[in-house]
Order: C-alpha cells, then structure tokens, then sequence
C-alpha cells in the first residue's frame, strides 16, 4: 500500500518530469542541504538514475567546509554536472559580512542572490529547481510549484499565478524566469522520514559529534558558517532527528543569524531573485 512518502514522492517526481518536459534549458539548484539532497534524489528516480541536466551552487566561499567536501564527493560518486558560481569581486575585495562593513543581509544579496543570477543569465536556464519549502519560512509559504520571475529575476509575491488540484500554469511570457519548486508540499519532518526510508547521504554535520560539532551538538539548517549556528541534542542517525523534531516546537531556521536581521529583510530578499 501507498504510504504519505510515497504520495509526497509521486506528486514531486510529476513535478519534476512536468519541468523537464516543458523547459529546454533547464538547471536544478543545489545548496547541498538535506531538502536539496533529497529533491536530487526525486530527480534520480523521476529518470531512472540520470540525472539530465546540471546541479547549480552558488559558493560564497563561507560555507560549512564539511559541505563542499560533501559536494565535490558525490559529484564524483554519482557522475552528474556540477556548476559552481562565486562572487568573486565581492569576496576579494572583503566587502562581507565576516571581513568587511556589510551587514548579513547586504553579503547575502552579493554573495548569493547576485552570484545566482549571474549564473543563470550566463548559462541562459529557462528554469531552475529550488528545494523550498512552505513550512520552511514565511515567504515561502506563498510561492507556486512554477513560479514566475521576471527578466531581472524579481518575484512579485503578491501576483501569483492559482494552482488549483495539480493543474499548474507552465506557459509564461517570453523572458519571464521560472523557478520550479518540487518539494513545496513537504515539512521538515517529511524531509527526514524520507532520508531514512531511503538511505539518503547527507552532510555529516547534520548529525552530532561530526566535524566541528561537540558530541551533543550538531546543524540543523545549513548555509555560511559566520551565521549559521547549532542545535542542542544528540542525534546520531536521521531516526534519532526524527524524534528531536516531534518535540521541538523551535523554527528550523531559527539557526540562520541573517534571518532574524529585520522582520522583512528575506521577504525583500527573495523579491529581489534571492532563492
């Protein structure tokens, strides 16, 4: 019998087939989490273990270092094309956060959200993936499956497009950018069960006593290690995760120090082409 991860799989892996149909140049980005590292997985099995077109990073050279080992090692192991981008000039001439005057939210608008369009303009994508989430945060709560962008890569999220019973809007004006959104429909604890149903590698630090984590700490949303900071708790396999969460009232990106920086400051971000 059909179980809910099985339902969660069907409709995202439809999703993804939908995408790859419709879109000629197409992209998935991957920002080696748990929710990216699964939507790879969906892509694995929506074609039969190819993967068909390029994983998209952006590198602001401030990351995790357990995560781009990560990266590098299963880009080998699983043979798929991998497509780095930095923002080198910013990150050269220290104007960041770690090193220079710019508050979080200015070195994330350079590092990632201007990277991430540099790389989709010099690539020419039609469409990328992205792992988000509705339960995840706020803003993401009101976007689509096939959301549009427009030619400066910007979201109007008070102009969406209705997706009523899986009938999804794919045809846009010329120029518009479209992000595909696979796991939308999934939580956190979804994201987990399935992990451990389907033996997912992830990066170690997600568990406690790996790399730089004590034995009762570990990650539990990953991004630039000056402002990602760790959970309490041991848990040493996804199960033990799982059963973290069902006690945990405590917001998954809590951990994420640009976050909390103004009430709106992501919402702006993310209008601005910001996954």
């Amino acid at each position: 019998m059909r179980d809910h991860l099985d339902e969660l799989e069907a409709q995202s892996v439809y999703i993804i087939r939908e995408a790859f149909k419709k879109f000629e140049k197409l992209g998935m980005l991957w920002s080696i989490g748990k929710d990216s590292s699964v939507m790879l997985w969906l892509v694995r099995k929506a074609f039969m273990g190819h993967i068909p077109f390029p994983m998209l990073h952006v590198d602001t050279k401030y990351k995790i270092p357990e995560m781009i080992e990560f990266r590098d090692n299963l880009a080998k192991e699983w043979g798929f094309e991998l497509i780095v981008e930095t923002n080198w000039d910013v990150y050269n001439a220290k104007k960041t956060f770690p090193e220079g005057n710019a508050t979080r939210i200015e070195c994330c608008s350079a590092l990632k959200k201007d990277a991430l369009q540099s790389l989709i303009s010099k690539n020419d994508f039609d469409a990328v993936f992205a792992g988000i989430r509705r339960d995840e945060e706020g803003t993401r709560a009101k976007e689509r499956y096939f959301s549009p962008r427009n030619t400066k890569f910007q979201w109007d999220f008070k102009d969406q497009p209705p997706e009523l019973w899986d009938q999804y809007k794919t045809d846009f004006a010329p120029g518009t950018h479209i992000r595909v959104h696979p796991l939308l429909h999934w939580t956190e604890l979804n994201i987990w069960e399935y992990i451990e149903r389907e033996k997912i590698p992830v990066v170690p630090v997600y568990f406690s006593g790996q790399g730089k984590c004590p034995p009762d700490e570990r990650y539990r949303s990953l991004g630039c290690e000056p402002c990602t900071s760790r959970v309490k708790g041991e848990a040493k396999n996804a199960s033990e995760i799982l059963v973290q969460l069902k006690q945990s009232n405590i917001a998954e990106r809590s951990t994420r120090a640009q976050d909390q920086e103004a009430e709106d400051a992501f919402e702006q971000l993310r209008a601005q082409g910001y996954m």
